[in-house]
């Protein structure tokens, strides 16, 4: 491919709404051009990483006995009310009607529309286990779209459903999913990790995500130094370890003044005791009306996907200030756990060991100490893991240290049981030809949001550092001097013949320009590989070659370089 007939507009400066090192060094090298707040035209360049990406994904699906099928992108509204989804999944839903009225949505996922194909289609046991896939546009109605094709409202995706007629049949295709998975990623040459999740707006019994490990990663990932144990910091587990504190120790409950203290922080500077002595205590709203409390220790954060889990209520939202008053009676930063009668109280394991604690009195401007729970909160409703994990915290398998990554999800595969198929009546027809219902895995990749992650891992001061697999191009050609030496052309004509007939993917630079843009270009876009067929080199009978990242190029004999590039690819000869 020459340069000079491609479109690769690339840009010295990147738009000013580029919030990160892939939307900045996509828009820059050509890839992607903004059309709307997190919509992109997606130009040769990055089209070409983007189907390489996708190649490996199929390979892989079909590996593993995958059929691929093409849905609609535009769900009907029936669908989704039959599974619930429809007056809860948010505004992230993009809904909209046809000159008739009728109400359908943009598929932001398609457990609906593929359960409902399956349904219609799969009767019998002899027809199970299926998996179908496909990858297609998606689009989810972000309220902040940011980070480029990070998080873009639309997006290309690989989602794939499999249907089971058992448990035991689904938990083991699972796993043979769950190693593909892996296998994509270790083409694609990413660095990543597969960790426990939660399942989210999906649903399922359990799940896991798989993270390129990268320092501009939005998620944390709690990772024992000790044994395979990984989860999201949604996710992580703490044990239990924490006992109740002796009686003998408590003293009289007090009140005393904290006005305009509000917060843990400024309690704890007023008293001059730390954040651990602390009982924080938070009010949540199921349904928008039933009230329950978490209390946490003060040096601590709740993770409200735990509170939901403990209290069987995904709808499960922070109070307003006019529920928080109506509930605790006070002013929000004032409200403690006593006293409120049938109100459901969660705590954390660590809130057990909190020994003459501190915390809101509920009443304006007072706080109380020596508060304990197993003294004066009779009735609790239990001691639950409700907290984000610390540093601090052992592994919930071993007890061996953790530590802490930052990382980009770039796929996500799901238990999902029987939620939807149960639902929408997906059955067969079992041995005895009795209707059973059936079991289902789901299974998906962002397959975009794998291109920006690749450059969020892969990036230095001069551009992209593409892995060898998804590069746009293998080698990069660039050819000086043409107008000035008549060998040149030739050289440079056979030196890519020559590379492309090994299936080498080349990228020739036959422009008009000098060298240092060039070269700039080159490294901006990420060519791997880079071969410089100028009249210097050729006097040498040779060409220069630089790997992408190296600090000196080499010279190669020019009638040597086609096999020496094949032996730089690994690839045989």
């Amino acid at each position: 491919m020459k340069l000079s007939k491609y479109l690769l507009p690339t840009l010295r400066e990147a738009p000013a709404d580029a919030d990160n090192a892939s939307a900045r060094l996509m828009q820059r090298a050509g890839m992607i051009r903004k059309v709307a707040s997190g919509i992109y035209d997606w130009l040769p360049l990055g089209l070409r990483v983007l189907r390489k990406v996708e190649k490996v994904v199929r390979s892989e699906m079909d590996g593993i006995g995958g059929l691929e099928v093409s849905l609609p992108v535009i769900q009907p509204r029936g669908l989704w009310e039959e599974t619930g989804r429809w007056p809860v999944y948010g505004k992230e839903l993009l809904r909209l009607k046809d000159r008739k009225d009728a109400e359908f949505c943009f598929a932001p996922t398609a457990e609906e529309v593929i359960t409902d194909l399956v349904r219609r289609e799969v009767r019998s046991w002899r027809q199970l286990p299926t998996m179908l896939y496909q990858i297609g546009l998606k689009f989810r109605d972000e309220i902040r779209p940011r980070f480029g094709v990070m998080r873009a409202r639309e997006f290309l995706m690989k989602d794939a459903y499999s249907f089971h007629a058992d448990e035991a049949d689904a938990a083991a295709y699972y796993k043979t999913a769950y190693e593909a998975y892996k296998r994509v990623f270790q083409r694609c040459g990413l660095r990543f990790k597969s960790v426990e999740a939660q399942s989210g707006a999906i649903g399922g019994a359990y799940s896991h995500e798989f993270m390129v490990l990268a320092e501009t990663g939005e998620e944390t990932i709690v990772s024992c130094t000790k044994c395979d144990y990984g989860a999201n910091i949604e996710r992580a587990e703490i044990k239990d370890a924490f006992t109740a504190p002796d009686a003998a120790k408590f003293k009289p409950i007090s009140e005393f003044d904290t006005r305009g203290k509000t917060s843990v922080a400024d309690v704890a500077a007023l008293v001059s005791r730390p954040p651990s002595d602390f009982l924080k205590t938070q009010l949540y709203m199921i349904d928008g009306k039933t009230p329950v409390i978490a209390l946490m220790r003060g040096d601590h954060e709740l993770h409200e996907a735990k509170l939901a889990a403990a209290a069987g209520a995904p709808n499960l939202y922070r109070a307003n200030e006019a529920q928080y008053r109506q509930v605790m009676g006070c002013r929000v930063g004032f409200g403690g756990p006593q006293g409120h009668e049938g109100v459901a109280i969660y705590c954390d394991y660590s809130a057990r060991a909190v020994l003459n604690g501190i915390t809101g009195a509920n009443k304006d401007d007072l706080h109380v100490s020596n508060f304990n729970i197993a003294r004066d909160l009779p009735g609790v409703k239990g001691f639950f893991d409700l907290r984000t994990a610390t540093l601090e915290d052992a592994c919930p398998r071993c007890g061996a240290r953790t530590e802490f990554f930052k990382g980009i999800e770039v796929g996500h595969t799901f238990m999902l049981g029987s939620k939807y198929s149960s639902a929408m009546k997906a059955e067969y027809l079992d041995k005895s030809q009795k209707p059973r219902t059936m079991v289902m895995g789901c299974y998906g990749i962002g397959v975009s949001r794998v291109v920006a992650a690749a450059i969020e891992q892969g990036h230095d001061k001069d551009g992209i550092v593409w892995p060898s697999a998804i590069a746009p191009f293998h080698v990069a050609v660039v050819v000086l001097d043409e107008s000035d030496d008549a060998r040149v052309r030739p050289a440079a004509d056979g030196i890519v013949k020559a590379l492309e007939s090994r299936g080498i993917e080349v990228l020739e630079d036959d422009r008009d320009g000098k060298p240092g843009v060039k070269f700039k270009d080159i490294d901006l876009i990420g060519i791997p590989h880079r071969l410089v067929v100028s009249k210097r080199t050729l006097e040498a009978g040779e060409v220069e070659y630089k790997k992408r990242g190296s600090a000196e190029p080499e010279r190669w004999k020019l009638d040597a370089a086609a096999a020496r590039m094949t032996a730089a690819l690994a690839w045989p000869a």
